[in-house]
């Protein structure tokens, strides 16, 4: 499970470069266009906006994936490591469910809904739903991580950071 993980991220990383590279074209196209040729390219603006949204999407499953995001690890580091474990189980069915009804279905529902519109982009014409279908995709990664890290919990495999000395003081009195 580990190796799937680690080559999804893998991936996830490569196709995030080749996202931030586009999205410098872009730009300094853009740039190119406007102070130089004098005729600023119309696409630029809409390209580096609709990267950006991908690229906030998939870096928000890889920083999952890295255990990177943000976190209230004060009060969990207060409490014993048993607790902590169940602390983070919890937090991360919280964020598959969340991820599951919000970012997938609701996110299928507005790539849908969107495609049925006919909705496209002002100046390159791509359909709207194939920009939103960020969501969906951000939302099955995020359960699959979510997921991965539960039953690694569970099991035994990933530990829950042992609490600072001057915290197991506090923690033996909860």
């Amino acid at each position: 499970m580990i190796q799937l993980r680690n080559s999804l991220v893998r991936l996830l990383e490569f196709v995030l470069v080749v996202i931030v590279l586009m999205m410098t074209f872009s730009v300094l196209w853009g740039v190119f266009t406007r102070f130089v040729l004098g005729d600023p390219a119309a696409w630029t603006e809409e390209a580096a906006k609709y990267l950006l949204i991908w690229l906030s999407m998939l870096g928000t499953a890889v920083a999952s994936a890295r255990r990177e995001h943000l976190g209230v690890d004060y009060f969990v580091n207060l409490l014993h490591p048993d607790a902590g474990r169940l602390m983070a189980v919890v937090v991360e069915l919280v964020v598959a469910v969340f991820a599951a009804a919000a970012m997938i279905y609701g996110g299928w529902v507005l790539v849908s809904e969107t495609l049925a519109s006919g909705q496209v982009t002002p100046a390159m014409g791509i359909k709207m739903g194939h920009i939103y279908l960020a969501v969906p995709i951000c939302g099955a990664f995020l359960v699959l991580f979510s997921l991965e890290r539960v039953a690694e919990l569970l099991s035994g495999e990933e530990s829950v950071p042992e609490p600072p000395p001057e915290a197991s003081a506090e923690a033996d009195a909860i």
